[in-house]
């Protein structure tokens, strides 16, 4: 089958080499390349690094839909549309064009968590599974008719960035049998449940400000939702504290909520809700993740101090 992949992040990259490796990818779409860093030095989206390896022509349009950009697309004569995360929202042109129509890879059991960032708040809601769900795609947000989905159970250690991984393997490999089901015409369209989608905002700064008044389980997924980025932090002196990694303690404190109630071998131990947390691995602003250990080592961490 003759397709057009559209995907930009990590999580798009194994989509795309599978679907290489089984059709024919006539070009690649993705966002354009952003500046990173603090030198602020151009660089390439994940996709856009697959798709050069793999010798594959890519557009980088800043809108998608565009009459000139939509001519392109046409112009490849394409069977089918991939698409995974590739970040701006397709016109019905687009998604009329192809044969086989477009279809897209969501990381998430739809109908729940729609939208940009399922997989962080699949997490940060303590969810004990999600998976893939591929679809149709249709004018409405994620609301198109299914055709698969695969499951996937969520460790206690999972974080943002090894979900993502597990979920582009099951991804990849869901996206190949699909595609050889609608090829066959045996392909069952299933309607979503409107009344069961729930939606997942994309993420912003304030998503991942630590409210220390809610449970450290909570509290625990939501630093294990935004890690490795853009992470979970809390203010400690006024100066941003990036904390990627805590410890759920049983133990009660007296004190605020947010007060550092302990310090110990191993980090330092912050009153919430019910119980306490360990905070094991932070970043302080121009400095480098490390364990908290080693950062006590060289900053001092003051008893009683309350995090905002």
């Amino acid at each position: 089958m003759k397709a057009i992949f559209m995907g930009t992040p990590d999580f798009a990259v194994k989509s795309l080499e599978k679907l290489a490796e089984n059709h024919e990818v006539l070009c690649v779409i993705c966002q354009p390349d952003r500046p990173k860093g603090r030198g602020k030095k151009m660089v390439f989206p994940p996709v856009k690094e697959k798709a050069v390896e793999l010798n594959i022509p890519v557009m980088q349009p800043e809108k998608i839909n565009e009459k000139e950009v939509i001519e392109s697309i046409k112009s490849y004569g394409a069977d089918i549309i991939v698409v995974a995360a590739y970040g701006q929202i397709l016109s019905e042109e687009i998604l009329n064009m192809p044969k086989y129509g477009c279809i897209n890879v969501h990381g998430s059991l739809l109908p729940k968590l729609r939208g940009a960032a399922p997989i962080q708040y699949s997490i940060i809601n303590g969810d004990e599974k999600t998976g893939i769900t591929i679809m149709y795609m249709e004018k409405g947000l994620d609301s198109g008719d299914m055709i698969s989905k695969a499951e996937c159970e969520i460790s206690k250690d999972d974080t943002y960035d090894t979900l993502t991984e597990k979920l582009a393997e099951i991804g990849a490999e869901l996206l190949i049998s699909t595609i050889k089901d609608i090829e066959n015409g045996t392909a069952v369209r299933t309607p979503q449940n409107q009344d069961e989608s729930t939606y997942a905002h994309m993420i912003s700064r304030e998503t991942g400000h630590i409210d220390w008044s809610k449970t450290p389980e909570e509290i625990d997924c939501l630093v294990r939702g935004l890690s490795p980025q853009p992470a979970a932090y809390t203010i400690y002196n006024d100066e941003v504290l990036k904390i990627f990694k805590v410890e759920v303690m049983d133990k009660e404190y007296a004190g605020n909520f947010g007060e550092i109630v302990e310090i110990t071998k191993k980090g330092f131990v912050v009153k919430c809700k019910e119980k306490s947390l360990l905070v094991r691995t932070l970043q302080a602003k121009g400095g480098k993740v490390m364990d908290t250990d080693a950062y006590m080592r060289g900053h001092k961490i003051e008893l009683g101090t309350i995090l905002k």
